[in-house]
């Protein structure tokens, strides 16, 4: 891929998921993206559900 881009393109919102009227935006990664004080809420209890579900299910058993 190359590092030429568009003068019409934007940059990648996540916040914004409005779709830009030229080129696509350019999309970033995860690692570099910020995330909310509710997304990193609901990654925690996905966390949770998951181990509770790993471990607490073998355990009762």
């Amino acid at each position: 891929m190359s590092d030429d881009h568009d003068e019409t393109s934007q940059e990648y919102d996540p916040a914004s998921p409005e779709i830009p009227d030229g080129q696509p935006p350019l999309r970033s990664t995860a690692p570099q993206s910020e995330f909310t004080t509710s997304q990193v809420g609901f990654g925690v209890v996905v966390l949770l559900i998951g181990l509770a579900v790993t471990f607490g299910i073998p355990f009762l058993l």
